[in-house]
């Protein structure tokens, strides 16, 4: 059984940002959201959006202040920015950081209270969100999180080290997304590496969770195939636009994917990481902990025949045990330029791994519900360990 609703219009293609004026019908004023980076602006994409807004009649202000891993005090000056310049809708441009930290910039935009208030676990109070979210038109520039076509938003807490998914609102799903693979071409070759294999990640995750079921089988196969055949061509050509393409329809894959079946526990313990080193990339940190954490349900024997079906997938076509899926994704990684990333470089200590532990089951600790075997804090921190360098 499986509940399929993703009310999100999506609107992919190459050249899909000159449709913005067709559908930036959701209020008179945007505020446009970008990140504290120079590339949306370098790269004319700030300039094209604002173009198309302009053609449909629509005014705008900007808030540029979005850093990777947002922040919950950026969330408040976001919303205050909306509030103080009248706006009554957001336009997300950029990476799955921006689109994440709008929605709860919409919420808090129009809701009173602090933004943990409407966090549910950790230290957050999960109370309803009493008042609409402002609505949202996202358009990516990555491809990685899957951002543009669901209704959550990562953020992080400084005060109390938590990273937590934020939403689960029917009203936080973008109304419009425009996946446009042309925005891509310029994301350097490291991180379109780590937002493919965030998008990876999302898919893998969900195909060997306890949630995972027909429809989220579809598109968590199309996303892995998608990514196992292009992800390196697109990190070794940044202009390939077939193979950026693809990748980008493997991360909206990866959003929907989400959507029906849901992550597990890896990205639990990822969070933990970035909630204490903000300056780690998430994806990397996946790609750090992915062959430990993986091995570890692979050696548990939730679901073989799985694990062969996701070797394949990725381009092993003689997989016959489970393990080969181990071989596979060690390969894609080689190929990506991203195998055997280190824990060290960003500031990690073993002396850290117990109270990450602590912390990915506190604050996240839903995901670990859809693991298909029980992951102790003893077993967290093992694949730490196995995971460290």
């Amino acid at each position: 059984m499986f509940n399929f609703y993703i009310p999100t219009r999506l609107i992919f293609g190459a050249g899909a940002l000159n449709k913005l004026n067709k559908w930036a019908t959701l209020g008179k004023k945007a505020l446009i959201t970008v990140s504290n980076g120079k590339s949306t602006k370098a790269n004319g994409y700030l300039d094209r959006t604002v173009a198309e807004l302009e053609k449909a009649g629509v005014k705008w202000a900007l808030f540029d202040e979005i850093e990777p891993n947002p922040l919950k005090s950026t969330v408040e000056r976001g919303a205050l920015a909306a509030r103080e310049n009248g706006c009554d809708f957001i336009v997300a441009l950029g990476g799955g950081s921006v689109m994440d930290a709008s929605k709860a910039i919409a919420t808090m935009a129009t809701n009173d209270g602090d933004l943990w208030d409407y966090v549910c676990g950790g230290t957050g109070k999960g109370m309803p969100i009493d008042k609409d979210p402002l609505p949202m038109i996202a358009i990516t520039t990555t491809a990685g999180t899957g951002s543009e076509v669901d209704e959550y938003g990562v953020i992080t807490n400084p005060e109390t080290h938590e990273k937590i998914g934020f939403g689960g609102d029917l009203r936080l799903f973008p109304k419009v997304a425009i996946v446009d693979p042309e925005l891509m071409t310029t994301v350097p070759p490291k991180f379109t590496a780590y937002q493919g294999f965030d998008a990876l990640f999302h898919s893998t995750e969900t195909y060997i969770c306890k949630g995972a079921n027909e429809m989220s089988d579809m598109v968590s196969s199309t996303a892995i195939k998608n990514i196992g055949a292009n992800l390196a061509n697109a990190v070794k050509d940044g202009k390939d636009i077939k193979a950026r393409t693809a990748v980008a329809w493997a991360n909206t894959m990866s959003g929907y994917a989400m959507v029906i079946g849901g992550c597990t526990s890896e990205h639990s313990l990822e969070h933990a990481m970035s909630a204490y080193h903000q300056q780690l990339p998430h994806g990397a940190g996946l790609i750090m902990i992915s062959l430990a954490y993986y091995k570890h349900f692979i050696d548990a024997h939730v679901c073989d025949d799985r694990f062969v079906d996701m070797a394949k997938w990725l381009g092993k076509s003689d997989a016959t045990k489970a393990e080969d899926f181990l071989t596979a994704l060690a390969d894609l990684q080689k190929d990506c330029g991203v195998y055997g990333l280190k824990m060290s470089e960003y500031g990690i200590t073993p002396e850290e791994f117990g109270a990450l532990a602590d912390n990915a089951r506190s604050a996240m600790g839903g995901l670990f519900a859809r693991d298909r075997a029980d992951l102790s804090k003893e077993d967290c921190v093992r694949i730490y360990e196995r995971s460290y360098a």
